[in-house]
C-alpha cells in the first residue's frame, strides 16, 4: 500500500482545508468521510437517510456504516496507485483496529492531530452556517469527539505514528507545519 496518512482534529479545526492542500502537494487521494456522508444525504440513499438522522441529532455515524464505506473506498484503484489521506476516519479505536486490518495488519504511516482549542473550533463552526451546525449539535459533537476520539490519539501514539501539529495561525502557517511533518516521514 502506498502512503497512508490520517488527519485528526476537532470538527472545525481546518482538517478539510489542510487535507486538500496536503493531498495536492503529496499526490495522495483525499478521502473525507464527512463529504462522503453529506453526498449520501444529498442523494437520498438509504445510507444517506440513516446518516442524516444521526447527524441531525448531533451524534456521530456508527462504526458499521463508516467502516464499510471506507473499506470499499480504500480498495479503489486510484488509492491503490496513489495512497490516501483519511479525513474523519478513523474516529474510534474500533475504527482504527478495522483500518489496521484493512491495511493488512499495520496502521497508517502517519497520523497528524491538528490541535485547535474548543472555543476556537466552536466559533469557526458557527460562522460556516451549515444546517447541522447548531450550538447544541456542535457542543454534542465536540463532547463525543473528546470521549470517543481522544483514546484514538493514544492508539496512534502506542504505534509510534502520531504527531501533534498546532492548528492555530494562518492557513499558510498551519500548512507549513503540516508539510514539515510529512516531509520528515
Amino acid at each position: 500500500m502506498p502512503l497512508v496518512l490520517v488527519i485528526l482534529g476537532r470538527q472545525g479545526s481546518g482538517k478539510g482545508t489542510q487535507a486538500g492542500r496536503l493531498a495536492e502537494r503529496y499526490g495522495v487521494i483525499h478521502v473525507s468521510t464527512g463529504d462522503m456522508l453529506r453526498s449520501a444525504v444529498a442523494a437520498g440513499t438509504e445510507l444517506g437517510r440513516r446518516a442524516k438522522a444521526v447527524m441531525d441529532s448531533g451524534d456521530l455515524v456508527g462504526n458499521d456504516i463508516m467502516i464499510g464505506i471506507v473499506a470499499e473506498r480504500l480498495a479503489d484503484d486510484d488509492i491503490q496507485a496513489n495512497g490516501v489521506l483519511l479525513d474523519g476516519f478513523p474516529r474510534t479505536t474500533a475504527q482504527a483496529d478495522a483500518l489496521a486490518q484493512i491495511l493488512g495488519g499495520t496502521g497508517p504511516h502517519l497520523a497528524i492531530n491538528l490541535d485547535v482549542p474548543i472555543a476556537e473550533v466552536t466559533k469557526r463552526m458557527l460562522a460556516r452556517s451549515r444546517a447541522d451546525d447548531t450550538t447544541e449539535a456542535i457542543a454534542r459533537r465536540l463532547e463525543l469527539y473528546e470521549a470517543e476520539t481522544a483514546p484514538l490519539l493514544a492508539w496512534f501514539e502506542e504505534r509510534g505514528c502520531l504527531t501533534v501539529v498546532d492548528g492555530l495561525g494562518t492557513e499558510y502557517e498551519v500548512f507549513a507545519r503540516l508539510a514539515e511533518v510529512v516531509d520528515a516521514l
